[in-house]
Order: structure tokens, then C-alpha cells, then sequence
């Protein structure tokens, strides 16, 4: 019985007038393409599919050809587990970027784990992802135990609130964040005048009653856009215009859409850097935009660079064994021992041992009076001790 990382799909190339079997690598991509969160998960898988195309030369020249495998999860941890299964079933597949959401990684990856199919996230940020010492997940992401602080820190300091009320999403997400900003706050000193989970998504007159009754400084909701947008155009419609804080699922521009006039004072801290920081992304901006006619966005920039991190373990997978083709096992191995100083959009990219990221970026950003985004702040998030 052929063992699943050594099985393998072959092409028919034409060099020089021969054939040549070249042996087919592919790398999977998961995230929401349809439904209300498919806006960041076009960005992930698009990013893929452009970094994996700058690399194909790179495994031509030894022997090998790279294709993308995309999946859609629909944001749904169910249909992520199933995806999970088809991608063990497909001896080819050596790694995965994605997926975007925590509630899909966490299923997902356990059942990849048995099979040695690396995992490297651009943006699940919940602490339960890296916490479980699962050997096959990374991320390039800052954890929601950083990223909950940082938008606690900004709400008390900047935004000098010494009251607020926290709602969450009930999703592993949310629920993590929004537990993360409310021990932050807490420890500081700041009220906690209400926490709790909704899941509401189009009538938010009950807590918006209740807000108007206990009239906080702030609100730090942890959820995501398509929720959060309906939300903060009945709050502002209802006449609460204090500030609005979240996290990186707040990071689209259906958020202003939804939330129209409402998003004024919206604030979130994200993990996904906006272009105009990124000096770097100017170039992969300028081939996203001729490709896809869209602009790149912060979940694009995660996604390219979470990409550069699977072609390189692969990459140097493939030499480590002799230039043939390496196992799943091999390649899970040769990402947690990334050591990328150069060719990323967002800086270098280590892991330690759980999988974190050494050193990420947070950034904190705000809709203006114009309800258009700018960044308030950029911040350098060490990983946690492991």
C-alpha cells in the first residue's frame, strides 16, 4: 500500500519536444466563498492562488508541479470537518491555507491532525487554535488573547471609557475575544455594566434597550461584520452614538454598508494590515487588482503570506529529502520549523512550538467623521510562552 504522502497525480509536460512526467503538489485553500463572509474568503483564496503561481517555477525546477485545490467551508465548522475528510482522501494534498474562521480551524485541523496535512492559518485567532499542541497547526496571525487587550487597552486609554457593556457573537470567535477585552478591562478597573452572547443578526431592539438603560461609555462587541453592521445602524438610529470597539471581524467594507451613517466611531483592532502600512504589498496589490479586478485587503495580505509560509516548507521539504517527494509528516515538520527573514508582505515569520507566530502585528482602526477607515495605531504582539 503506497503510503498517502508519497501517492501522487502526474502530468504530461512537453520540454525540449519529449514528455516529461512531472509529479503534481497540491496545496488546498478553505475558506467561506459563498454566504455573508465569502468577502475576506475570496481574499484568502485569491491570494493563494496568485502566491502559488509565483512559485511554480520553483518546483519545475526541481522536478515537481504546484497546484491549488480550493474548498469552500461557507464559514460553517461542519461543512470545514467535511472538507477536512476530502482533503485526506486526496493523497496529493500536502498542505492547507486556511482556514479564516476559529470555529472551523478547531474541528477541522483535529481530524487533519492524524494524516500530517500542515495547517497555516492567516487569520483564526482564537487561543484554543495553538493551545491544543496540535503538531500540524500554525498561524501568521496575533491570538485573540493579544488582540482582545489591544482593543481593551485603546477603549480606556484613548477612548477614556470607564463603563462598557461587552456582547459577543456566541461563536468561538466572539466569545473568545470579547472574554479576552473583558478580563483586560477588568484588571484595569473599568465597569463591566453588562456581558453577554447574542446571536441575533437582524432585530437588536431588546439590548438596545437595555444599553440605552445602563448607558455605557463604550460597547466592545465581539463578533463579525454581518452582524455587527445591522447592529451598529439600529444603535445609531436609536440615538446611542458612543463608540463601537471590536475585533479583525469587523475588517470589510460590507461592514460600512451595512452599517451606513451607524459606522461613524466604529473601532476594531485587526490582525490584517491595510494596504497603505504595507509598503511591501504595493507590487502583489498591483497583480491582485489586474487578476481578480478587486483590491487586495488585509485577509488578501494574510492569505499571500500564509501561502509563502506552505511553498517554502514544501520547498524545503522537497531538498531535505534528496529532492524527491517529501511526506505529509516531512512537510508538517519543515513549516513549524519556518524561518522567514525575507519575501513576506508583513515582516519575518517564525513559530514556536505550539505554532504562534513569534512576533505579529495588531492594528487598530476607526471609521472617521468621512465613514471611511483609517488606522489609529500599529502594534508589535509577542507570542505567549508556550
Amino acid at each position: 500500500m503506497k503510503k498517502l504522502g508519497l501517492s501522487v497525480l502526474t502530468l504530461g509536460a512537453l520540454s525540449l519536444g519529449s514528455a516529461h512526467a512531472v509529479t503534481v503538489i497540491k496545496i488546498a485553500s478553505m475558506s467561506p466563498l459563498s454566504g455573508p463572509k465569502s468577502d475576506q474568503g475570496l481574499q484568502i483564496r485569491n491570494s493563494t492562488e496568485l502566491a502559488i503561481k509565483e512559485s511554480r517555477s520553483q518546483f519545475l525546477a526541481l522536478g515537481f508541479d504546484v497546484q491549488l485545490v480550493t474548498y469552500d467551508d461557507q464559514g460553517d465548522p461542519t461543512t470545514g470537518n467535511a472538507n477536512a475528510r476530502r482533503m485526506i482522501a486526496d493523497p496529493g494534498i500536502l498542505a492547507v491555507v486556511g482556514p479564516m474562521n476559529s470555529g472551523v480551524m478547531i474541528p477541522s485541523s483535529e481530524t487533519l491532525a492524524p494524516s500530517h496535512i500542515a495547517i497555516v492559518s492567516p487569520s483564526t485567532t482564537n487561543v484554543k487554535v495553538t493551545d491544543r499542541g496540535l503538531a500540524n497547526v500554525n498561524r501568521v496571525c496575533a491570538r485573540d488573547d493579544a488582540q482582545g487587550p489591544a482593543g481593551a487597552d485603546f477603549v480606556i486609554e484613548t477612548l477614556k471609557a470607564k463603563k462598557v457593556y461587552v456582547l459577543n457573537d456566541k461563536t468561538p470567535y466572539g466569545q473568545g475575544l470579547a472574554d479576552a477585552a473583558q478580563k483586560e478591562f477588568q484588571a484595569k478597573g473599568v465597569q463591566i455594566i453588562a456581558s453577554e452572547g447574542t446571536e441575533e443578526i437582524s432585530d437588536f431592539s431588546s439590548i438596545i434597550t437595555k444599553i440605552k438603560l445602563a448607558k455605557p461609555d463604550a460597547i466592545y462587541f465581539g463578533g463579525l461584520y454581518p452582524q455587527v453592521g445591522p447592529f451598529a445602524k439600529q444603535l445609531r438610529e436609536a440615538g446611542v452614538s458612543i463608540p463601537i470597539m471590536g475585533g479583525d471581524g469587523y475588517d470589510s467594507p460590507v461592514l460600512l454598508t451595512l452599517a451606513g451613517p451607524g459606522a461613524k466611531d466604529i473601532y476594531f483592532t485587526t490582525i490584517a494590515p491595510p494596504l497603505a502600512v504595507v509598503p511591501a504589498a504595493k507590487a502583489i496589490a498591483a497583480r491582485f487588482k489586474a487578476t481578480y479586478k478587486a483590491d487586495i485587503q488585509g485577509y488578501g495580505i494574510m492569505g499571500y503570506d500564509s501561502t509563502k509560509v506552505v511553498v517554502n516548507g514544501i520547498l524545503n521539504a522537497i531538498k531535505a529529502n534528496g529532492n524527491k517527494l517529501p511526506s505529509r509528516a516531512q512537510v508538517e515538520d519543515a513549516i513549524r520549523k519556518t524561518n522567514l527573514t525575507t519575501g513576506t508582505l508583513t515582516g519575518p515569520i517564525d513559530f514556536n512550538s505550539m505554532g504562534d507566530r513569534m512576533t505579529a502585528k495588531m492594528y487598530v482602526r476607526q471609521v472617521n467623521d468621512n465613514l471611511q477607515l483609517s488606522t489609529a495605531g500599529v502594534v508589535n504582539v509577542k507570542a505567549p510562552k508556550p
